[in-house]
């Protein structure tokens, strides 16, 4: 990515900006896959945050860590892109009821996953960040606690009843058939 296009910035300031690009822009892409399940929405989500980097004054809080702040902003935009898209299919539902579907065999780990990602769309942003640090990047506890400025407990608390709730609406969706 070139910062050259920017007319405004300095040259110290692109310096800085490729650095924080070249040190968190694969931590953010996956984190968004892992939380939208799809490769241009994740490529959507990483753009949009650095662009948005680019058009704005820097934030304090990048400054200080930008890894914590990238990634809150990556969960975030990707939590708000799993909620448009759910609201777009349901909008295009309706045109859908005119026309025949094709009947296409289901995947159902692809089913799963879906389940998945629109459970996490209805929990609170910090539990899924933490979720997610701990299941997709395999941070620990002290190390969640550490990069989002909280307690250990406070990290284990919540991840306990993100899962509490992933489980309920998981069930909820699958008509509450299982016996786990």
């Amino acid at each position: 990515m070139s910062i050259a296009i920017v007319p405004r910035a300095s040259e110290t300031v692109a310096t800085h900006f490729e650095e924080i690009f070249r040190d968190h822009s694969r931590m953010v892409y996956r984190t968004a896959y892992t939380i939208t399940g799809n490769h241009s929405d994740a490529e959507d989500v990483l753009q949009h945050i650095f662009l948005t980097l680019l058009e704005r004054q820097v934030p304090p809080d990048l400054t200080r860590n930008p890894r914590a702040y990238l990634y809150r902003a990556a969960v975030n935009m990707s939590l708000k892109t799993i909620r448009t898209r759910k609201r777009r299919r349901l909008a295009d539902g309706v045109e859908l009821l005119q026309a025949p579907a094709p009947i296409a065999e289901p995947d159902p780990d692809e089913a799963i996953r879906r389940s998945l990602r629109e459970a996490m769309a209805q929990l609170k942003p910090r539990a899924v960040e933490i979720l997610v640090l701990r299941y997709e990047h395999d941070y620990s506890d002290a190390q969640i606690a550490k990069m989002l400025g909280k307690s250990r407990g406070t990290v284990a608390v919540t991840l306990y009843r993100a899962r509490a709730k992933l489980k309920k609406l998981l069930r909820g969706h699958s008509g509450g058939n299982d016996e786990a």
